[in-house]
């Protein structure tokens, strides 16, 4: 049988590609408050133990660093041996974190359900990008963007009743409840997941993202510096988003603005509810957006105009966050521009360095998020110490536009070096050699 018919009858239908990816989008959707939903258990743990905010936000950072810097690992797992066990694994992990935190009294007992939620979702998270960069190379971002923005807007069907739980039954009843649902359900999902074979998938003919045709190990990554420059870029861009996160619920009670009634389109609510609301649906909306925009106009351009835009953003909430209003509308727009990290250095990763070892190779870029998060609780250390968040707002805006410089000046014409340059070597037959310049 000729290849191309063999190519033909192995290739799976759309539809099954889409399911594929909505199995992912709703894991993410579950996992997502295990992040985007403990800033409204920071005060209530402080009001009822009388810790430090900032140790207790120590407890975050655990989490991210968990969440992310042991994706590769994961990574590797889902690589070798497939979705399946990975997630069920993680939705496990996800519920037990959080009903150790019901119950927690002290600091290290949050310390320990953070690090074990942290394990889970890093495990879900991973393998759900993974499998989206895998089963859409010809709509990487896209795909990859849809999938991350269950975890951006996934929250925000539970802002509300999260609030209320916590207002009417504690914070331990709202620690419990959600992660037990919420882990039953990513390991019910995990049974339907599978990873692409050879031949399902369609070819690439993107022009706007060249793609390499060489698979990196990821011990090649690790030597690749255009991956170094990939990791710096994702930190500076991710802390200002991180430290917002963690500290929505502070910084509105510490300007004040946070139970003052807004109301936008008719709807009316206290602003830091109107403001959580709009930002996680915002920061997940983002996500495929800006894949999509990066999958028609290349993924550093999109880089440009969107970290640009964060720092613009988070510098007008430095000067206007005071006014309720302004608090929701420009924390909406800050998440917005924030949230397409999560799409935009995925897909760029997969496409510089071969889908084979996405899994792991985006993992390892992934852990940018955790070295990032060791950054919050020293934000919270600068706002103590000047007693506002002016400098950490500074700071942050000044990153972005360092990044969205980079990404056009630096990254664009560097990747495009070193993609051209592992083509030619595909090219080449074994044993040949090849110089590119």
């Amino acid at each position: 049988m000729p290849a191309s018919a063999m190519r033909k009858t192995e290739r799976v239908s759309d539809s099954y590609r889409w399911m594929q990816l909505a199995i992912g989008v709703i894991c993410m959707v579950m996992i997502a408050n295990l992040q985007y939903g403990w800033t409204f258990f920071v005060p209530e743990i402080q009001k009822t133990f009388g810790f430090d905010r900032a140790a207790i936000q120590w407890a975050f950072t655990l989490f991210v660093l968990f969440e992310t810097w042991l994706v590769p690992v994961e990574g590797w797992f889902v690589d070798k041996y497939g979705p399946k066990i990975v997630v069920l694994f993680g939705g496990v992990l996800c519920g037990v974190g959080w009903v150790i935190n019901a119950y927690a009294s002290s600091l290290n007992l949050f310390y320990v359900g953070q690090v074990i939620a942290g394990l889970g979702a890093g495990a879900v998270y991973g393998t759900c990008v993974g499998n989206a960069l895998k089963w859409f190379p010809d709509k990487r971002g896209l795909a990859a963007g849809i999938t991350a923005a269950g975890f951006g807007a996934g929250s925000a069907l539970t802002v509300a009743p999260i609030q209320w739980m916590i207002a009417d039954q504690g914070f331990q009843a709202a620690f419990l409840n959600f992660g037990i649902g919420q882990g039953v359900i990513v390991a019910a999902l995990a049974f339907f997941l599978a990873a692409p074979r050879k031949g399902q998938i369609p070819e690439v003919t993107s022009t706007a993202n060249i793609q390499s045709r060489r698979n990196y190990t990821p011990s090649e990554v690790v030597r690749q510096p255009i991956f170094w420059l990939m990791y710096f870029m994702f930190v500076i861009v991710g802390a200002g988003g991180l430290m917002i996160t963690a500290n929505l619920k502070p910084i509105a009670a510490d300007i004040h603005v946070d139970k003052v009634p807004v109301t936008i389109l008719g709807v009316t609510m206290v602003a830091i509810t109107f403001a959580a609301t709009i930002d996680r649906v915002l920061n997940g909306l983002t996500r495929p957006f800006f894949g999509w925009v990066s999958d028609k106009i290349g993924r550093e351009n999109t880089m440009f105009i969107a970290f640009a835009m964060e720092g613009f953003g988070i510098y007008m909430l430095y000067l206007w966050g005071h006014d309720p209003l302004w608090f929701v509308l420009l924390s909406g727009f800050v998440f917005f521009a924030w949230g397409e990290i999560y799409s935009l250095f995925p897909s760029t990763c997969t496409d510089t360095f071969g889908s084979k070892f996405a899994a792991t190779n985006a993992g390892l870029l992934y852990t940018a998020k955790g070295t990032a998060a060791l950054l919050v609780p020293f934000a919270n250390y600068l706002q103590q110490s000047t007693a506002n968040w002016d400098g950490v707002f500074l700071a942050a805006a000044g990153a972005n536009i360092l990044a969205s410089i980079l990404a056009i000046a630096l990254l664009k014409p560097w990747r495009k070096r070193v993609v051209t340059g592992a083509q030619a070597d595909a090219d080449v037959p074994a044993g040949a050699k090849v110089a590119v310049a």
